[in-house]
């Protein structure tokens, strides 16, 4: 993770994990709603009952996330896909500034996909360490649901 920061807002985080599946696999994975149902799960006890997009630059994407009783709404828009390489949207939530905003970067390695998730704009350090342990989490999570064929 690298966090630099001048105020709140300027708050980032990025992850990199080597995923045992081609950039194919993985690229299609963020873009279907069914498979991301299956991986966004950024805490043990959350799921992901409804989940829907439009994947096209410009196009929507609405997931609702259950933990318990609660139920946290998460929508964007996608900004750029880049087939097999590149996706990146804005990411609203609860918990998230306005101007929040993910990029997923894809490339080939050792028969995986080495993916580099870079997380910009929290409101504090608090809920950007939160996302942080979320995203590593779905990332570990997305490897084991390619590793089951999807």
């Amino acid at each position: 993770m690298t966090a630099t920061a001048t105020n709140p807002e300027e708050l980032s985080l990025k992850i990199e994990r080597v995923i045992a599946a081609p950039p194919e696999a993985v690229f299609n994975a963020w873009l279907d709603p069914v498979t991301l149902a299956k991986f966004m799960h950024p805490a043990p006890d959350m799921v992901a009952p409804e989940v829907s997009n439009d994947p096209r630059e410009g196009g929507r994407f609405d997931i609702l996330m259950r933990h318990g009783e609660a139920e946290i709404p998460h929508h964007g828009t996608y900004t750029a896909i880049n087939p097999h390489s590149r996706i990146a949207f804005t990411w609203v939530s609860p918990f998230s500034p306005e101007g929040s905003a993910v990029t997923l970067v894809l490339r080939p390695e050792n028969g995986g996909t080495h993916v580099t998730l870079t997380h910009v704009k929290f409101f504090d350090e608090e809920r950007r360490d939160n996302h942080q342990g979320g995203w590593s989490r779905i990332l570990d999570v997305l490897d084991g649901v390619l590793a089951q064929g999807g």
